[in-house]
């Protein structure tokens, strides 16, 4: 029988379990499908070792319940961030670490050859130079250490600490509270912060969308495609069907929702010549492609295509390209020009026009009306009628419409 470890080699499995446990706190041990009930058992374990101080328990007739607890207002960081800090290393990766970063303090510049002799010397330790020279090219690579070319020879040292970098700005040590709070990957702030014994006694954060570091991996990923306009290879696995499928397409924007935080990658389909978007938290593997040479103009497209978006969906199920809304609504005007005031806000370019005292129509063409039902929602009981090409949304709404009058009156 192996043995449980806490550290983890790779982050997939583990960022759909604290993701499962995070957002969909309601499964029992019995409905997480697809892992085994060991492979359940130790992810659930490491949770409770990263997040122990917010871990609960819920017990119901299907069974116990574990899932997360977190209340952003209160925190001065992202809790999530443990889960990133959990690599499994060897032994000699160990030792290495910390004999290299010692030796070379205080050193102008050494070669692998000599770090290796100088280990040697200094701690009694052997190590191959092979190692030794992946470990300083990996450390050069994150930033820790300086390569500097020299003839033929490659030189390593350290970089200056972050520790010297914060006593020459003053205000870089607020700077990185408020990222590592707020920002895409700002597990890169907090792993500073905690270099140089940091902590965020300034910022809070009200509604603050812990999960999405547990997308940031991904996110890296996508954002170096698009610096370098290529093309992309993405595993994508339904959130629905839970089937995975592999798509080329080239990424353009990175969407996220004011009301839910979600995020969305938007990308352009060459073959097909249109544009879609999936959930980040779907994407599951992102791998490079070749530079798509029209990348600019997809882009321009995209951003005239935008204005007819509602949500993040270009297209829609009928067989017209756009689809029209109109919503005749019933607001006093003499105490609630707050109505009107938000139709003009959040109508996303529509048009609103007064047709009859206290009556008043909103008018827009979109992709795809089905995204607006959550927000006419909102306008029930001013709702005088609703018209639209859309023959699934008008359904939709007056189906809701019936449910929620034999909700409040059944009889």
């Amino acid at each position: 029988m192996s043995e449980f470890k806490e550290l983890i080699k790779s982050f997939s499995k583990s960022r759909e379990y604290v993701r499962d446990f995070f957002i969909y706190g309601f499964k029992t041990r019995d409905e997480f499908q697809g892992w085994s009930p060991r492979t359940y058992d130790n992810e659930r374990r490491r949770l409770e070792s990263w997040l122990s101080a917010y871990v609960r328990q819920d017990y119901t007739p299907k069974g116990k319940n574990i899932y997360l607890s977190i209340d952003s207002n209160l925190l001065d960081t992202n809790p999530l961030y443990r889960v990133w800090k959990a690599k499994s290393f060897t032994d000699n990766d160990i030792m290495l670490h910390f004999y290299l970063l010692d030796y070379l303090l205080g050193s102008e510049g050494e070669s692998v050859e000599e770090i290796t002799d100088g280990i040697l010397a200094a701690y009694d330790v052997l190590f191959e130079p092979q190692m030794v020279r992946r470990k300083c090219n990996e450390y050069v690579k994150n930033g820790m250490l300086a390569g500097i070319r020299q003839g033929k020879k490659r030189l390593y040292r350290l970089n200056p600490s972050f520790r010297d970098m914060l006593s020459s700005y003053p205000g870089l040590g607020n700077a990185l509270k408020l990222y590592q709070l707020s920002s895409p990957l700002g597990i890169l702030g907090n792993t500073i912060m905690e270099n140089v014994s940091l902590t965020n006694d300034v910022f809070r954060i009200k509604h603050h969308f812990f999960a999405h570091t547990l997308e940031d991996e991904i996110l890296l990923s996508l954002l170096d495609a698009i610096h370098q306009k290529r093309t992309v290879f993405l595993q994508i696995k339904s959130t629905h069907s839970k089937q995975t499928v592999k798509v080329n397409c080239v990424p353009l924007k990175i969407f996220s929702g004011t009301r839910t935080g979600r995020r969305f990658l938007c990308f352009y389909f060459p073959e097909k010549k249109r544009f879609s978007c999936a959930r980040m938290d779907a994407i599951k593997e992102v791998d490079l492609g070749e530079i798509y040479p029209d990348y600019q103009t997809a882009l321009d497209n995209l951003e005239k295509n935008k204005t007819k978006a509602w949500g993040v969906s270009f297209q829609n199920s009928g067989h017209t390209h756009t689809e029209h809304v109109k919503l005749t609504l019933y607001v006093r005007e003499d105490s609630e020009s707050f109505i009107l005031q938000r139709l003009k806000r959040e109508g996303k370019g529509g048009t609103v026009r007064r047709i009859a005292p206290d009556t008043f129509v909103y008018e827009t063409t979109v992709f795809d009306a089905n995204e607006m039902l959550p927000w006419i929602r909102t306008f029930t009981g001013r709702i005088v009628s609703l018209e639209t090409d859309n023959k699934r949304l008008a359904a939709l709404f007056q189906k809701d419409f019936y449910a929620m009058h034999r909700l409040y009156f059944k009889e």
